[in-house]
Parts: structure tokens; sequence; C-alpha cells
């Protein structure tokens, strides 16, 4: 992921600075950890699962915001949309010579688009289907009705005319199904990110995950 060590003029290397700042390798991590626990662990709609919701959509802002101001390496066009050049570095890879980019390779970064994506839709589809309503708000909510309060429950629907109720009912189906099918596909695509860098760490011969771990890299 990142340009080979040179030979220098004394005899030594010069390597490269380390690509991975500490806001991309802080925002990859808590995503990661985010979409495992929403995914796998937590409740689907419980307070819990809003919560990271909310947090993953201000991490995602963050890092795309990050992609037009943060160093050189983080920036989007150090690492461009391009297909075609993504499919001829998998067939480098399969050769076994897969050649060095200062930041993502072009199918690291091909991933890392489609991952995004499928976050904004997951975070998106996650707010309709819940009114956009603050995790606070919803767990008030469940605090009530709980306690036998259902007055909160009638106020809303109350707030919503009675014409657009079919209209409201058919977009949160839609939003809940688009929301699954992305969450499982977001959990399929990071599975697929997660073999791509240990064939490609195995193809350079060296450990691509400790950079992002503890932002050095070892030649």
């Amino acid at each position: 992921m990142t340009d080979a060590a040179r030979p220098a003029s004394g005899g030594g290397t010069i390597v490269p600075p380390d690509p991975w700042d500490p806001l991309v390798r802080i925002t990859h991590w808590l995503v990661a950890v985010a979409v495992l626990v929403n995914g796998l662990i937590n409740k689907p709609g419980g307070t819990a699962h809003v919560w990271i919701g909310w947090g993953v959509l201000a991490l995602l802002a963050l890092r795309l915001a990050w992609g037009f101001v943060g160093p050189a390496e983080a920036r989007f066009r150090a690492f461009p949309f391009a297909p075609r050049a993504a499919f001829a570095h998998l067939r480098q890879l399969m050769r076994g010579t897969p050649r060095e980019h200062r930041s993502h390779n072009p199918a690291g970064a091909l991933m890392a688009y489609a991952l995004w994506a499928c976050l904004a839709v997951v975070t998106v589809t996650g707010l309709v289907m819940t009114d956009a309503k603050s995790p606070v708000t919803i767990a008030e909510e469940k605090a009530a009705v709980a306690a036998g309060d259902w007055s909160v429950l009638a106020k809303d629907a109350d707030s919503h005319d009675n014409d657009d109720d079919d209209d409201e009912e058919g977009i949160g189906e839609l939003a809940e199904e688009v929301h699954e099918i992305c969450a499982n596909l977001l959990l399929i695509l990071a599975a697929l990110h997660v073999a791509g860098v240990a064939v490609e760490s195995r193809a350079l011969g060296r450990n691509l995950v400790r950079p992002m771990l503890i932002g050095k890299r070892h030649s």
C-alpha cells in the first residue's frame, strides 16, 4: 500500500513516510468495531444499535472531510476511483508481482469507496427507519412505553397526516429492506477486505496491518 523502500546513495534504504496518520487509523478501527458489533452482536433497532449508528455517521463524515484536507496520502486524489487500474492490480497480485503504492493500491481504493458507500446507505436508511430521532429520544420513548405510558407514541402518531401514513409505511419498509441488504453486504465486503490485506501482505513480504495499528512501517 506504499512505495517500496529505495536504495540510498550511502548503501542504506530510504523508507517513504508513514502514510497512515492517526485520524485515518482511529476512524478505520472504530468503524470496523462498530460494524462488527452492530452487525453481529447488537439487537437491531435497540438503543445501543442506534447510538453506534450515529457514531458511525459522524466518523464517516469526519473521514470523508479528511479526504479533502488531510495529509497527501489520506486525500482522495492519492487513491482515485479507478476500476480498470484495480483489476490490473488484481492481475498483478495473482501473478505474485503487485506494485506498491504510496497510499491505497487501486484495488484497495475501490474497496474503500465501496465500504464508504455501503456505510452511507446503511446510516441514512437507519435515520429513515427511526425518523432521524436521536438515541436519547428513542431511549426516552422506550422507557415511557415500558412504564406503561403510551401517550408519547400517541402524540407521535398524531403528528402525521393520515393521508401520508401509507406513503410513510412504504418508505419505511423500503428503507428497512435496503438497510438489511447493505448491512449484510458491508460484512461481506469487510471479510473480502481482510482477505485482500492478507494476500497482499504475503505477496509483498511484509505485514500491512501493523502500520494501521501502530503507525509505523517496517520494510
